[in-house]
C-alpha cells in the first residue's frame, strides 16, 4: 500500500532533501538578532494518517541549518485540534510554538489574541509569489497572522472503470449524476456517490452550485436561507432519496474513502488531502484508475469552496526568533515543492507550479483550475461557527426530520443570533 511505503527511507529521504533546501534562501526577510537560533519550536500539525510522515520529516529537517533548536513534533487530529489550541492558547498552558492551522480558523484565533503579527519577521518571505486567493485568509483587521501552505479545493473523485463500464460520462451537474446513477448501479454494482452528510463543508458545492453563498460579509446580510439554500438542502435531499447517492451521518471521512477504494461507489466529492489515501484502495493501486474532476453544478455554475491550511506563530511563544524562521522554511519553495513530490498537494507559491515536478504531476493540474476558480468563504472571526447550524440542518433534511425550507430558514435564523449585525 502507498501509505505505508518503507516509512523509514520516506523520512530518511525528506531529511536529506530539506538538508539541501535548509529553510529557502533568506532573500529579503529580516534575520533575528542576537545569534544562532536555540531552544524548541513545538509544531502542531494537522495533517491526516496518509500525511504525517512526511510532514514530520519535513518539519524536522529545520534543524538541519539550525542545529542548536529541538523541532518537536506533534500530530494533532484535526477534530480536536481548534478546540484544544483555543484550550491551551486560553489558559496560557502547552499551546504549541506553530500551528498549522485551517484558513478558517485563523480570524478566529486572531480575533481572540492568540496569535502573533507577522509583519517584519522572517515568516514573510517573498510574499509577491503567494497566490492570491491563498493569501486571502491569512489577514484579519488589516494585519497578517498566517502564511498559507497548501491550498485547496473540493473535486469529484471518480472510478474511471466503472464509468465506463455503465457507459457513461463524468457529471457536469447533479441532475446529470442522477441520471447516470441507474446505469451505474445496473451496470457494475455501485452506488453512484458517496455524499457526506456529516461535515458541513460538503454542503458548500451544492450551495454554490445554485449560485448561493453563506452571507455577504461586505454588506453584511445572511444569504444561506434565499431560494439557493432551499434548492441546496433539497438536491443533496433527492440524491439520497433517489438512491443516486449513500451518505452516513458519523464518521463520513472514512466511510467515504473506504468505499471509493473498494469500488462500492463510483465517485465522491473530495479534496487532494485523500489522493495518496484513495490511491492505497484496490481499485486504484495500479494504473490511472482514479480521476478527478470539478464538482458538478447545480442550475448556476460549478463552485467549489476555497480551502487550504495556514502556518500561524503562538502569541504566546517562548521562542518567537526560531518559530518566525521555521514558519519561513515550512512555506518555502523548496519545501512545498517537496510537499507536492510526495503528497501530490497544490503550492501557495506561483514559482512552485513552474518547476517540473509541480508542473507535471496529474493531480495537480487536475485541482489547480478548481482552485483557481474556487469561492471565497467568508474570513471573519465568526466564520468557522456558521458550519454548526448547516451540519445540524443537513443531518434534520437527510433523515426526513425536516423540509429543504425549514432547513434553509432555521440556517439563516441561526446567522443572524451569532452575527447580530447582519441583516
Amino acid at each position: 500500500m502507498r501509505r505505508g511505503i518503507a516509512a523509514t527511507a520516506l523520512v530518511a529521504g525528506l531529511a536529506l532533501a530539506a538538508t539541501a533546501c535548509g529553510g529557502g534562501d533568506g532573500g529579503g526577510s529580516n534575520q533575528e538578532s542576537g545569534g544562532e537560533l536555540s531552544g524548541t519550536v513545538t509544531f502542531w500539525d494537522t495533517s491526516n494518517d496518509a500525511e504525517k510522515a512526511t510532514y514530520k520529516a519535513l518539519a524536522e529537517g529545520f534543524t538541519k541549518k539550525h542545529p542548536k533548536v529541538t523541532v518537536k513534533y506533534v500530530n494533532v487530529p484535526f477534530g480536536d485540534a481548534n478546540a484544544k489550541f483555543k484550550n491551551a492558547a486560553g489558559g496560557n498552558s502547552g499551546a504549541p510554538d506553530v500551528m498549522r492551522t485551517e484558513v478558517a480558523w485563523v480570524a478566529d484565533f486572531a480575533n481572540l489574541g492568540y496569535l502573533a503579527p507577522l509583519e517584519g519577521t522572517p515568516a514573510l518571505d517573498k510574499t509577491d509569489d503567494y497566490l492570491p486567493q491563498a493569501a486571502g485568509s491569512t489577514t484579519f483587521n488589516g494585519k497578517t497572522y498566517a502564511v498559507p501552505q497548501v491550498t485547496d479545493s473540493l473535486g469529484l473523485f471518480y472510478n474511471k472503470r466503472l464509468l465506463k463500464e455503465a457507459g457513461v460520462k463524468v457529471p457536469a451537474t447533479f441532475a446529470e449524476l442522477k441520471e447516470s446513477a441507474k446505469k451505474i448501479k445496473e451496470k457494475t454494482g455501485a452506488t453512484a456517490l458517496y455524499l457526506r452528510g456529516d461535515d458541513p463543508y460538503w454542503f458548500l458545492p451544492y450551495l454554490y452550485g445554485e449560485g448561493g453563498d453563506m452571507v455577504d460579509a461586505r454588506d453584511k446580510v445572511v444569504e444561506i436561507d434565499d431560494e439557493s439554500g432551499v434548492k441546496a438542502f433539497a438536491t443533496m435531499k433527492d440524491l439520497v432519496d433517489s438512491k443516486a447517492a449513500i451518505t452516513d451521518a458519523t464518521d463520513g471521512q472514512e466511510n467515504q474513502l473506504k468505499a471509493l477504494k473498494d469500488g462500492t461507489v463510483a465517485m465522491a466529492i473530495d479534496g487532494p488531502w485523500d489522493i495518496e489515501g484513495a490511491r492505497a484502495g484496490k481499485e486504484f493501486k495500479t494504473g490511472d484508475n482514479l480521476g478527478v474532476a470539478p464538482v458538478p453544478g447545480g442550475s448556476a455554475a460549478q463552485g467549489s469552496p476555497q480551502g487550504g491550511w495556514n502556518l500561524s506563530v503562538y502569541a504566546g511563544s517562548a521562542n518567537l526568533k526560531a518559530s518566525y524562521e521555521f514558519v519561513k522554511y515550512m512555506s518555502s519553495a523548496e519545501v512545498q515543492r517537496l510537499t507536492t513530490e510526495k503528497l501530490s498537494l497544490l503550492p501557495t507559491r506561483k514559482s512552485v507550479y513552474e518547476m517540473p515536478s509541480v508542473k507535471d504531476n496529474e493531480m495537480v493540474r487536475f485541482f489547480k483550475p478548481a482552485v483557481d476558480k474556487a469561492v471565497q468563504r467568508p474570513w471573519i472571526a465568526e466564520g468557522n461557527s456558521l458550519f454548526e447550524p448547516i451540519k445540524v440542518q443537513m443531518n434534520k433534511v437527510l433523515t426526513g426530520s425536516s423540509t429543504p425550507e425549514q432547513a434553509a430558514k432555521a440556517t439563516g435564523d441561526a446567522y443572524r443570533k451569532i452575527l447580530k449585525d447582519y441583516k
